[in-house]
């Protein structure tokens, strides 16, 4: 993790100043910035691995920064929020982040976190972290690894979506969420399973990151193509 390059983006100089010595003992290399502006210009300029972004920030706040972000990157975003019941974390997962971190944080919870990201994405990202589009040649499908489910196709090994023929982009914390359901098609797959698998949480963690993703999923492959099963999950229609 010696050279990994972390965004943080925090207005409070105690908060900022504090995570960002934690993080760089930790061997992160810190770009630390005061507000949204700088912070999309710094994201711009260094483009770092992951960014960590304060969802309360002068000039741009935490979400519009992070739907700026994914309009640009599928770079890992973790948000933090004051509040674990706060619509802001809904909001933050609804414009693009990939998890989020309640505050007052614990530094090795972050780093935690943060590695936990990092991990995934090193699984579903290609040289600038994303997913599908992109062609491989004319390589037949059976010995791509291409699962199909009706006008859906899921390349496991190239790790490329296409829906009737036409690349879908998906963020790499999709493209694994939509993995996993692939790997069990017709199966019943509950939050606390996605959690564990896709998010890498070997504890509880908050069901509505699965949520969200599971909707930001269904606008980019077809909302009836994942079913909710009340009270138990989800699963991929065979």
């Amino acid at each position: 993790m010696a050279e990994t390059h972390v965004l943080f983006v925090e207005d409070d100089d105690v908060i900022r100043e504090a995570t960002t010595l934690a993080l760089e003992r930790d061997g992160f290399v810190v770009t630390a910035m005061p507000d949204g502006l700088s912070g999309l210009e710094s994201f711009r300029a260094n483009r770092p691995d992951i960014a960590l972004l304060d969802v309360m920030v002068p000039g741009m706040d935490g979400v519009s920064l992070c739907r700026r972000i994914r309009d640009e990157s599928t770079v890992p975003v973790i948000m933090l929020s004051a509040r674990a019941d706060s619509i802001d974390v809904v909001l933050g997962l609804e414009a693009g982040a990939d998890d989020y971190v309640t505050k007052p944080f614990d530094g090795s919870v972050l780093v935690a976190r943060i590695r936990a990201v990092l991990r995934r994405f090193g699984h579903a990202g290609g040289p600038n972290g994303g997913a599908g589009g992109g062609g491989r040649g004319e390589e037949p499908a059976a010995e791509r690894g291409v699962l199909s489910f009706g006008d859906l196709e899921v390349d496991t090994e190239g790790m490329e979506v296409r829906k009737g023929g036409v690349p879908v982009a998906l963020t790499p914390t999709e493209m694994r969420l939509l993995l996993e359901f692939s790997s069990a098609p017709g199966t019943v797959l509950s939050r606390d399973r996605l959690l564990e698998r896709v998010w890498d949480y070997d504890w509880g963690g908050d069901t509505r990151v699965v949520d969200v993703h599971v909707q930001r999923l269904r606008t980019k492959i077809g909302q009836d193509r994942i079913e909710t099963v009340r009270g138990f999950g989800y699963k991929l229609k065979a």
